[in-house]
């Protein structure tokens, strides 16, 4: 419209409106990418956002894959978690080997000739490149009871007849290392599960009545959290773990260090259940609860707690790990887990001699499990974190 056409003060301006009728819709229709975003669940955004975390979504799998193992443990170790092999005690690991004078053979292992050396007392493996033992899959090999239930002998894979197959070595008694790193990692990886449904228990409980009512009884809370987070944790958890009687059988032992770690861990989760609660308990939603006669204890479980799941489940997530190490530090100094169970600590327990270290470095590998698993669960965690992250 130029100046020239403008209307004059007082004049009607209804000729200058268009004919045609005016769609509000039209001018906010979406596309179709923005209708899938906006109508989406909070469930659906946090999936979409961790996605993009590719190091989390690596470490999710890696953890799924290590709790598919675990459950079929008995399936995919080689030999049976007491399996001795006398005549090779102290063997180093053993490589694969998939070529035979330039020709491929598929993967096989070649012959072990032990020999003991009387100058320095030390038995001696060389190797026999001139016999070769084949690797089979979905072999029989050592009987089990998968889960206590059913009788199997099928393995993923074996060596045939003959032959030794020690990925990772042998321990003093002759125990195949692989096979009880898979065993080992049912308890250690277990271990933070428990451990932590006993530590949500407590600190959704405690911190959810702190922060509900306020008051002496936030205060009380917090002097308790206060005085457990002042005292050092290793030497708290060796104190408590050493309580535990030595004629207790290994599944009480078990679930006693489990208990002593969640009793212990409760503290921060508690703080961050309080802090949400103070802030979320001035909502209109929970005045109109309370003023409809609902109890707290529907208040808080119902309508409080469901509000910041996604923070409790990345913080689920980040204090694993910290079970994961507690029970294996423990075991390592020999106040946690004790033969027969089998875990990463209690097998790392056979290498505090650093002699023993020097001389058979592959006693020292369970340790690489524990690193891989802490630092997957760290990483999925912060992947959660972020995602769950409204402000992200």
């Amino acid at each position: 419209m130029t100046k020239s056409s403008l209307p004059e003060p007082g004049e009607q301006i209804n000729h200058y409106v268009s004919s045609e009728p005016f769609d509000p819709l039209a001018a906010e229709k979406l596309t179709p990418e923005q209708e899938k975003f906006y109508f989406a669940s909070q469930r659906q955004l946090i999936w979409w956002k961790f996605k993009r975390h590719k190091l989390a979504v690596y470490s999710a799998a890696f953890l799924l894959f290590c709790y598919f193992v675990i459950t079929f443990a008995e399936f995919f170790a080689p030999y049976d978690l007491a399996h001795r092999h006398v005549n090779h005690i102290y063997a180093p690991p053993q490589g694969i080997h998939l070529f035979e004078d330039g020709e491929f053979v598929g993967p096989r292992v070649y012959q072990r000739v032990r020999t003991l050396n009387l100058e320095v007392m030390k038995r001696e493996y060389s190797v026999n490149y001139d016999k070769s033992y084949a690797i089979n899959f979905f072999c029989k090999g050592d009987p089990y009871k998968l889960w206590g239930l059913f009788d199997g002998d099928r393995h993923l894979f074996c060596v045939e007849d003959g032959g030794s197959l020690f990925l990772l070595g042998t321990d003093r008694l002759g125990r195949d290392m692989f096979s009880r790193i898979i065993y080992g990692a049912r308890i250690s990886i277990t271990i933070g599960l428990l451990g932590i449904a006993v530590s949500f228990i407590l600190g959704i409980t405690i911190g959810g009545l702190a922060g509900y009512y306020g008051g002496w009884v936030d205060v009380v809370v917090q002097r308790i959290i206060e005085v457990l987070q002042s005292i050092p944790s290793i030497p708290l958890w060796m104190a408590l773990a050493a309580i535990l009687p030595v004629t207790w059988s290994p599944i009480l032992i078990y679930f006693g260090i489990t208990i002593i770690l969640g009793l212990l861990d409760w503290t921060g989760l508690a703080r961050a259940v309080r802090s949400k609660l103070l802030s979320l308990r001035e909502e209109d939603y929970v005045l109109a609860s309370q003023l409809m006669g609902a109890k707290p204890r529907r208040i808080i479980l119902r309508h409080l707690i469901p509000g910041f799941m996604s923070h409790l489940i990345a913080s689920a997530t980040i204090t694993i790990p910290a079970m994961i190490l507690g029970e294996t530090s423990l075991s390592f100094l020999g106040l946690g887990l004790r033969p027969p169970v089998t875990s990463w600590g209690v097998l790392l327990n056979e290498a505090q001699n650093i002699n023993v270290v020097v001389l058979y470095p592959w006693l020292i590998l369970p340790v690489v499990p524990v690193i891989l698993v802490i630092l997957a669960f760290n990483f999925m965690g912060d992947g959660l974190r972020d995602a769950a992250d409204p402000y992200n």
